[in-house]
């Protein structure tokens, strides 16, 4: 997300795509699916994402593509505020914890 260590305040929906390995289209239909994702437009008419846009997309792409939420699913955990941002950082270190154990496994 980042540029030689240079933070950028918006980003374009071709970067933010490319950082969650998605096509635009799919963050246009996240948007029109979640309220909770609303990037500015410019005066041009185009996205611009900032960097809680970014986490929230970040929240949505873990719900969808790692816990295999619904969307409605995904959109209820956000909406009920019962996603938990300390609960995903734990799965995530979990699921890197399996992946090394499934790894060294199929070493032995």
């Amino acid at each position: 997300m980042s540029t030689n260590g240079i933070k950028k305040l918006y980003y374009s929906i071709s970067e933010v795509a490319e950082m969650f390995e998605v096509e635009p289209h799919v963050l246009r239909y996240w948007e029109s699916e979640f309220k909770q994702l609303a990037p500015k437009k410019n005066r041009a008419g185009r996205r611009t994402y900032r960097d809680s846009d970014i986490q929230m997309i970040k929240k949505i792409w873990h719900l969808l593509k790692v816990e295999k939420y619904t969307i409605e699913g995904a959109r209820r955990a956000l909406t009920n505020d019962d996603y938990d941002e300390e609960g995903f950082r734990s799965r995530q270190e979990l699921l890197e914890i399996r992946r090394f154990l499934e790894q060294l496994l199929e070493s032995i």
